[in-house]
């Protein structure tokens, strides 16, 4: 039996609704509250929430001496039309080069990785 059950992933960021905009852009939802703490509420998936630290240090991706601390790995139908839209929200590539891969790594506005996967 389980202890617990998850409930929400929390992205601590600069700019708490400017990173939910984001995601909310990629997939989609709503955007709820202002200020330190901002819920987005994703339609038939798990919440993600984005707190404020106003010291956030983004993760290095890759770096044999710096952990990335975690990454969202998000299923897309067409990984070109994907990439133009995230690129377009403010996403930068990592390590989107290979083509003949099923995924493609970013990282989001605020520097936390993420991969678009078509898997």
């Amino acid at each position: 039996m389980a202890l617990a059950k998850l409930d929400v992933v929390v992205l601590d960021c600069p700019d708490p609704h400017a990173l939910a905009g984001f995601y909310a852009e990629v997939l989609g939802g709503t955007v709820e509250g202002d200020g330190d703490w901002v819920d987005l509420k994703v339609p038939g998936g798990p919440s993600l929430a984005f707190q404020a630290a106003p010291g956030h240090v983004p993760p290095q991706w890759p770096s044999p001496d710096d952990s990335q601390q975690f990454h969202l790995d998000l299923a897309v139908d067409d990984l070109d039309a994907a990439e133009k839209g995230v690129l377009a929200l403010g996403a930068r590539p990592l390590d989107a080069e290979d083509r003949s891969r099923t995924f493609r790594v970013y990282a989001d506005p605020a520097g936390h990785p993420f991969c678009l996967c078509a898997c």
